[in-house]
């Protein structure tokens, strides 16, 4: 519960007053690499939003200043978009991831062995990976902000 308490306090560093609806926020790590974080739902008390990595092709100009996009030669990281889907209960101020990489409704814990080779603590190791991203969002992410006059 600590671990969910915590995401959900990085959540409102990182979401400042990007709560609306079908409002997102990019966070650029580097020059391919970016976060993205999409609000779906807001009611009293909770939101869902969407947090996922976005993987860039690079850009370049030709001789003639066309752009020219150069294919990634990694396909692994084409093929491989972790993408997660968090409730945040404002209540009682917790985030927790309900979906991730497609599975959905994440158990708290799982017999082992069992048919998908989930972990036995899956549901932990997903928010704490959760927990990762966002402390790398916030230490390493820059935002692009509009200025107001």
């Amino acid at each position: 519960m600590s671990l969910c308490a915590n995401n959900y306090f990085l959540f409102l560093k990182i979401q400042a007053d990007k709560t609306q609806l079908n409002q997102q926020r990019h966070f650029f790590i580097n020059e391919h690499l970016v976060y993205a974080i999409t609000v779906h739902e807001v009611t009293r008390y909770t939101s869902l939003i969407t947090f996922e990595q976005k993987v860039f092709e690079q850009v370049v100009l030709d001789e003639h200043d066309y752009e020219v996009q150069i294919a990634k030669t990694n396909s692994v990281l084409n093929s491989f978009h972790p993408r997660m889907s968090i409730r945040l209960y404002h209540d009682a101020q917790m985030a927790e991831v309900i979906s991730s990489q497609d599975v959905h409704q994440v158990k708290p814990r799982y017999d082992y062995p069992n048919k998908r080779m989930h972990q036995q603590d899956e549901k932990k190791q997903i928010n704490q990976f959760l927990n990762e991203w966002l402390k790398l969002c916030l230490e390493y992410g820059q935002v692009s902000l509009e200025l107001e006059r």
